[in-house]
């Protein structure tokens, strides 16, 4: 059985480091887990109560919810801007978490993870993301954590899958989303 994990990026900017670092958990996914990298955060509006109606979400809404639902656990990758989470990232969560007590979040595994200019690689921003999605209505995995510090000059000429060590980390952090999603990932 192959465990669907939906990729959510707190970044728009086409160079992010966190978007390498999804990337690279996409092509370092073992046997039995797959990972879908969720295009389209930048064209979901604003979570608004009064165009969240059912029969009429709006379409790229609707798209995030479906993914999340088909998906067995998820996994965010946030950097850290001005000491929180990224407003894209936040309204995605927004989204996820309607209908309330039925949301497409609703106990699916969660981890967060990424990785930021800053010597602490994002970890106050990872911390909201957590707790945001665990007030969501997802079951966060808050044991699994990976800040990277200083991700303009470790990753400047170094793309995430290529660092041995975070290859390493990810690769161990998938294996965990898989174990808590599904069976153990084969050996």
């Amino acid at each position: 059985m192959s465990v669907r994990i939906l990729a959510l990026v707190g970044s728009l900017r086409a160079g992010s480091h966190n978007r390498q670092l999804a990337e690279a958990s996409v092509k370092l996914a073992p046997e039995g887990a797959e990972i879908n990298l969720f295009e389209g955060l930048a064209e979901i509006p604003f979570y608004n109560e009064d165009i969240d109606v059912e029969g009429n979400v709006p379409a790229a809404a609707a798209r995030l919810r479906e993914a999340a639902a088909s998906a067995d656990a998820l996994l965010l990758f946030s950097p850290e801007y001005n000491g929180t989470i990224p407003a894209v990232l936040k309204n995605a969560i927004d989204w996820l978490s309607r209908p309330y007590g039925a949301s497409a979040l609703k106990d699916k595994p969660l981890a967060v993870v990424g990785t930021a200019y800053g010597q602490f690689g994002g970890v106050w921003a990872q911390d909201e993301t957590r707790k945001a999605a665990g007030i969501a209505g997802a079951k966060v995995l808050e044991d699994i954590k990976l800040s990277i510090p200083g991700s303009v000059v470790r990753f400047a000429e170094t793309h995430p899958a290529d660092d041995t060590e975070v290859a390493a980390q990810l690769t161990e952090i998938i294996g965990r989303i898989h174990g808590e999603a599904g069976a153990p990932v084969a050996a």
